[in-house]
């Protein structure tokens, strides 16, 4: 793919808006199952099981207390490691100032992470919605503090926009080419985690409205269009597979452009199998399935749900290359069950563990 291909050329805009030349892309180490792994068929091999400390964040976030429950990074990421999980998505760097009497810095969640055999290996950071010197300098920044952590990919739990119409999803797709040709200049992989409203239909034809947007669709879905319009080498998904479930009973219909409904069924597993080296990250969430609520499910830990998990890992393609992050939305218990979002980590971890394929 070119400079060019997507209209302004990306060099000259990265020089326009921040007066420096965007590096050359450069593709991240691929690394696959062992063949002892292989061998038993583990469809999650123990290196590759991680967790997005978004599922645990109220023990992150706690101050010290009573309850005997792990807090803050270096107790919760302590914990983590003795149930067994390697690869840690991070959903914010601070924990509450009174366990050191100030904020903890990323080197010391370096530190502790280097000293539990954990590896960062994603993180939900702020991505520019648009581009100036300043926002770049701004993700400058969160380079550099992936760079200290030691991680392979930096992301973000936004969709590149919240629009349904093209002509913004064309403008996303501008700038995440140049903020994902920066990453790979440090050695990261740049990705946008999604909900199910990513998948919905993109509105690109039929009659004008009062603003001059389009009503009606041609049937391909919003991210379906991001990918074709971003470059392979320097921008990177994370499937959230509850979410996507989520699309699959959600959005399955939309207008053509002569104004004729049509069903289209999204198929999640089609999704990365058309694709899988663009998807190294996974949110493994699970729901119960429910079609009485608005998005057919509800959560639930890994393994106590529907979402047949072992089928989807074992026929995605390039066994042992991705990274399956296990996140639960809700799994904080409160005051009322302070341990709960750890408990609810150790039965998915057993889940994850005892995937086969």
């Amino acid at each position: 793919m070119s400079d060019n291909q997507h209209g302004m050329s990306r060099r000259r805009m990265l020089g326009a808006v921040a007066g420096v030349a965007g590096a050359a892309a450069i593709g991240g180490a691929t690394q696959f199952v062992s063949s002892a792994s292989a061998a038993n068929g583990v469809l999650v091999p123990p290196g590759k099981r991680g967790i997005i400390l978004y599922s645990v964040r109220d023990r992150i976030s706690a101050a010290p207390d009573a309850t005997g429950v792990p807090y803050g990074f270096e107790r919760v990421l302590g914990r983590l490691a003795e149930i067994g999980y390697k690869e840690i998505e991070f959903a914010g760097y601070n924990q509450s100032t009174a366990i050191l009497g100030r904020q903890i810095t990323p080197a010391e969640i370096r530190k502790i992470l280097d000293d539990n055999g954990l590896r960062a290996n994603g993180t939900h950071a702020s991505i520019p919605s648009t581009l100036t010197p300043t926002t770049l300098a701004a993700f400058e920044a969160q380079l550099d503090i992936a760079a200290t952590l030691g991680m392979s990919h930096i992301g973000t739990g936004s969709d590149p926009t919240n629009s349904n119409y093209k002509a913004d999803w064309d403008a996303a797709a501008e700038r995440w080419n140049i903020l994902g040709e920066m990453a790979a200049s440090r050695g990261l992989k740049l990705y946008t985690h999604n909900h199910d409203a990513a998948y919905n239909f993109l509105l690109d034809s039929g009659p004008l409205d009062d603003l001059g947007r389009p009503t009606r669709s041609s049937g391909i879905r919003k991210l379906e269009y991001f990918f074709a319009q971003t470059n392979p080498e320097w921008v990177f998904f994370e499937m959230d597979i509850y979410w996507a479930h989520v699309a699959q009973h959600r959005w399955h219909t939309y207008t053509d452009p002569d104004g004729v409904a049509r069903t289209d069924i999204f198929d999640p597993l089609a999704t990365v199998q058309a694709r899988t080296m663009r998807f190294p990250l996974f949110h493994a969430k699970d729901g119960k399935r429910n079609p009485n609520v608005t998005n057919g499910y509800e959560f639930a830990p890994l393994g106590q749900g529907d979402i047949d998990y072992g089928g989807f890992f074992a026929n995605m393609g390039a066994k042992g290359y991705h990274n399956p992050m296990w996140e639960q939305d809700n799994a904080p218990g409160g005051t009322a069950d302070p341990g709960r979002s750890l408990q609810y980590a150790q039965i998915s971890y057993k889940h994850m563990s005892g995937l086969r394929g």
